[in-house]
């Protein structure tokens, strides 16, 4: 039961004065996206990312071009527009001891102006000045206050982001409506760290970064931000400690391998492991081994070789008596790593099967048979593996491929499939430390640094779109000498909105030039489509492969050697480095063309300059981060893992070191004590509310 304190900060956003229903839809849009319930309590963590500054009052004749001032003035006259006559503006002149300034005022009330401006009177007003003809304008004031009033016109301004119907006054008042209901919560901090980082509670933070008196007050870095940064951050910590600790408490089971099988895939895969693939097989086996669940992130750099790993885990576990199960986030993946797979299971004498959503009826019933018996050593699969129906014979070791399209609830759903099964999660995706710390904090971690030996480095050339005719030329020839090409776009078809060709019209027009060895594959195909598209690839049949980012993570063609990204300035980082480890996977020379259209915007600039400097996807993840924030690093957006409200990763960083020390000891010392009750409360308002039903369970 969620603590009687919070009700105030769950309830619905129209039970705020002011609120109606209209106001509430808009507000749930800005908030959480239209399918999501707002409450009050996420009108609070809705921050300012500016301010506006009305105390600098210079006087009319000394007010800069474009600045907000506030200036003192008396009212002279008021001009009408003509009658009928709305284009033209209502002005009013006013005037202090420097000069003289008009009013201008668009489709207004003129009873209205009469009884705001009185001629004659002295008058408050703030808002931008405009010299228009060596005259200066104030187009619409922000505040018109009489003297006696001016006390009530607020200096400084939260600016806050905004959605459209949404006017910064109306989100203003609301926010302050939500202050108004915030409660008195109880400290869950320890009293040490507040005196040592100046921070106040909870509440203080909260108003003053939405009563700000200056810039600093809404700086990320300032104490009041931080404080509740920290309090973000502590609650994910928290979550995902308690996760890890009901997972350890699960009892495990120490399996013991004999290196048999294990013996036979490494004679018979043709390359000899690198260090890190090394280590991470020895740190992997030694957690195999303990009697507590292993629960291991193995994070590799592009086409590092985790697959290998990820099979002699697999070998290590049916040696010991076990079954394991891959789980891949598409069908595309999962049929590849079936074919990687298959001929080493062959040569261990491993039994393999897949399942994904096109294995239908007596055949999806002869698979269930084969992994209820356990005559299927392995299993590869989509997110079909862990639903209903699939029941193992013994499932030792549960292994989630590119685990960020996965959240912390399917590795629990997969853990659930075996009394006492491990699990390693993968991604080829390069993850900065602190994001690390965040979405997998509750795991151990392996880092594959190396290419496996005879990789030669990607050539990446940035080239603008104005000489496509020249590119398309130097594919031709490199198709004619045998090459094979990847030819990325970031949309399937031409859409109004982006001027971006298509997919579709990308392959029409090399197909007219380059002839019928073009094919395409996209997310809107079929997946028969999609398999023959990329079978005919494979084989050879076709040497260009036009294709959206539907091939960014894992596919293997060894032979391609060209990599053409269109419109590389609309990727980030991290997806140009994935796209990019397409090629490369062969011992012949690869290249990488970054088309863009000029000129490039300041962020676009920097992560083509990093792309053609540096080929370390780890380094590359950082200086994603750097530019981009951690909300988009890992779609997580779209895919479910936490984005921050308040936290900044790319500036909080240190912070999230410290929340999972502080977490950590939280859960040793346990949730009765009294700063243990007030967590309570911290993981409930950040919406933690699955790890307090572990908390209740464990």
């Amino acid at each position: 039961m969620r603590p009687t304190i919070l009700n105030p900060l769950f309830a619905p956003l129209i039970s705020l004065d002011g609120v109606g229903p209209k106001l509430e839809k808009s507000l749930g849009k800005l908030l959480k996206g239209p399918d999501e319930q707002a409450w009050v309590g996420d009108l609070l963590f809705h921050l300012p990312n500016s301010i506006i500054d009305r105390r600098n009052q210079p006087g009319i004749a000394l007010a800069p071009e474009g600045a907000i001032v506030t200036l003192k003035v008396r009212v002279d006259r008021h001009q009408a527009s003509p009658r009928g006559n709305n284009r033209v503006p209502y002005r009013v002149f006013v005037h202090d001891d420097t000069g003289e300034l008009a009013l201008v005022f668009f489709r207004a009330h003129a009873s209205w102006l009469e009884k705001l401006l009185p001629e004659g009177e002295t008058r408050f007003v703030s808002g931008r000045v405009e010299w228009f003809n060596g005259r200066p304008n104030m187009v619409h004031p922000d505040h018109v206050v009489s003297v006696a009033e001016f006390d009530t016109m607020p200096l400084v301004e939260p600016v806050y982001p905004l959605t459209a119907g949404l006017s910064g006054k109306i989100l203003h008042k609301a926010i302050r409506a939500a202050l108004a209901a915030l409660p008195e919560l109880p400290e869950w901090q320890n009293p040490q760290v507040l005196e040592k980082r100046d921070w106040q509670s909870f509440g203080d933070c909260l108003n003053r970064i939405h009563a700000p008196r200056d810039e600093l007050d809404i700086d990320p870095l300032s104490p009041a931000w931080q404080r509740l940064a920290y309090d973000e951050l502590l609650a994910g910590q928290l979550a995902l400690a308690l996760v890890r600790s009901q997972m350890k408490k699960a009892a495990g089971k120490a399996r013991l391998a004999t290196d048999e099988k294990t013996r036979a895939i490494l004679a018979a895969f043709p390359y000899e492991l690198t260090q890190s693939q090394k280590q991470s097989v020895e740190e992997i086996l030694s957690d195999l081994a303990e009697p507590e669940r292993m629960l291991r992130l193995l994070q590799g750099d592009v086409g590092a070789g985790k697959t290998i790993v990820a099979l002699l885990a697999m070998a290590a576990c049916v040696e010991s008596g076990a079954q394991a199960a891959m789980m891949a986030p598409t069908e595309i993946l999962a049929r590849q790593h079936l074919a990687t797979l298959t001929p080493l299971c062959e040569a261990a004498n491993m039994s393999i099967d897949i399942l994904t959503g096109r294995e239908k009826g007596k055949e999806r019933a002869a698979i269930y048979a084969r992994l209820a018996s356990g005559e299927t050593d392995i299993l590869v699969g989509t997110h079909a593996v862990f639903q209903s129906g699939v029941e193992f014979h013994n499932l030792g070791l549960g292994i989630i491929d590119e685990q960020h399209r996965f959240g912390v609830h399917q590795r629990l759903a997969l853990s659930a499939k075996g009394a006492d099964t491990d699990i390693l999660v993968m991604t080829a995706t390069p993850i900065p430390r602190t994001l690390v710390l965040t979405f997998f904090g509750d795991m151990d971690v392996s880092k594959l640094t190396e290419k496996p030996a005879g990789r030669q480095k990607i050539q990446t050339n940035a080239i603008a779109l104005d000489r496509l005719d020249q590119v398309v030329e130097r594919i031709r020839a490199a198709i004619d000498n045998g090459k094979k090409v990847y030819w990325i776009c970031p949309l399937v078809e031409e859409s109004e909105e982006l001027p971006i060709t298509a997919a579709e019209d990308r392959h029409k027009m090399l197909q007219q030039i380059i002839g019928d060895k073009v094919g395409l594959v996209h997310g809107r195909l079929k997946k028969d489509e999609k398999d023959a598209a990329m079978q005919d690839f494979k084989s050879g049949k076709s040497r260009l492969l036009v294709a959206t980012t539907v091939i960014e993570v894992g596919v293997d063609v060894p032979d391609a050697t060209i990599m053409v990204i269109e419109h590389a300035e609309r990727f980030g980082l991290a997806q140009l480095h994935q796209l990019r480890g397409r090629v490369g996977r062969g011992s012949e020379q690869s290249t990488c063309l970054l088309l863009y259209k000029a000129p490039l915007g300041e962020v676009a600039e920097a992560r083509i300059r990093i792309m053609r400097e540096t080929e370390d996807g780890f380094l590359i993840a950082e200086e994603d981060l750097r530019l981009r924030g951690e909300g988009e690093i890992l779609g997580t957006r779209q895919s479910g893992t936490p984005g921050f409200s308040v936290a900044r990763l790319e500036v909080h960083g240190e912070l999230l070191e410290m929340a999972r020390d502080d977490a950590r000891m939280v859960i040793d010392q346990g949730f009765d004590t009294e700063r243990g009750q007030s967590l309570r409360v911290l993981l409930y308002l950040f919406g933690q509310d699955e790890a307090v039903k572990l908390l209740r369970a464990g």
